[in-house]
């Protein structure tokens, strides 16, 4: 019996070092793409109108789907692994506010694929180029209008919400772990707020909208500082088991 229980306990151990050795490798990943997105959001020109969100993806498709946030889609299923690795490192530290902050994460990423329209004004511009008569065209534009509404608050706005509480959280309890550094757990603290205050700036008030900005611009250094530190330790943690 006891040596079924170590053989149990070698089995999970070795399958908590390959979490986490997954978890650091698309945490550097995740890094990556969050780069990508500065560059994305800095090089692509904003569309305002469903007209010109239509001729964007007529030029470029690829060019339309990555201001819908294409590279956060992979963002967030890299963060998955990411996030379970943390859990299992940081429940022991507090139970309670690890698992509503992992729940929160996949609340705020189920809310963020489901509205993400991309794909579905995709498929709109594509009716739209072949589309005979007036009538359609305005019935394909007010679609549009619609589905870069749901892209705006729910996918965007909602789900970024959600998921800077559930960084937030997390982080809180990495400050209160000797597991990781406390770099690594402010440069988490610092991305979630500045995630929620940029959001709360944008939406209260429109004439600070550069303010804004820059704090979406934090987050986001703040978020792959998080990732990196937080990577490394995990890829420490997952060829050298010390939990």
């Amino acid at each position: 019996m006891e040596h079924m229980i170590e053989l149990e306990k070698k089995t999970d151990d070795e399958n908590l070092q390959k979490l986490y050795r997954v978890g650091s490798m698309t945490a550097f990943l995740i890094a990556i793409l969050l780069l990508g997105e500065i560059f994305v959001y800095s090089l692509i020109p904003g569309r305002d109108s469903a007209a010109e969100i239509f001729e964007l993806f007529r030029e470029n498709a690829f060019a339309g789907l990555l201001l819908f946030d294409l590279l956060g889609m992979i963002s967030y299923l890299l963060f998955i692994p990411f996030i379970l690795s943390l859990y299992m490192i940081l429940k022991k530290s507090n139970f309670a506010i690890m698992s509503w902050g992992t729940i929160l994460f996949f609340v705020g990423i189920s809310v963020f694929f489901s509205n993400n329209t991309g794909f579905s004004v995709l498929t709109l511009s594509r009716q739209y180029e072949i589309a005979t008569t007036m009538e359609e065209k305005n019935m394909l534009i007010a679609s549009c209008k619609t589905m870069i509404t749901l892209f705006d608050v729910n996918a965007f706005l909602v789900s970024y919400v959600i998921v800077s509480v559930a960084w937030t959280m997390i982080s809180y309890v990495m400050l209160k772990s000797k597991n990781f550094s406390r770099n690594a757990a402010y440069a988490g603290l610092f991305a979630g707020l500045s995630g929620i205050v940029a959001e709360i700036i944008e939406n209260t008030l429109n004439q600070f909208l550069m303010v804004s900005i820059g704090f979406y611009f934090l987050a986001i250094v703040f978020l792959i500082i998080w990732v990196i530190l937080s990577g490394r330790q995990l890829y420490k943690v997952g060829f050298n088991y010390q939990f």
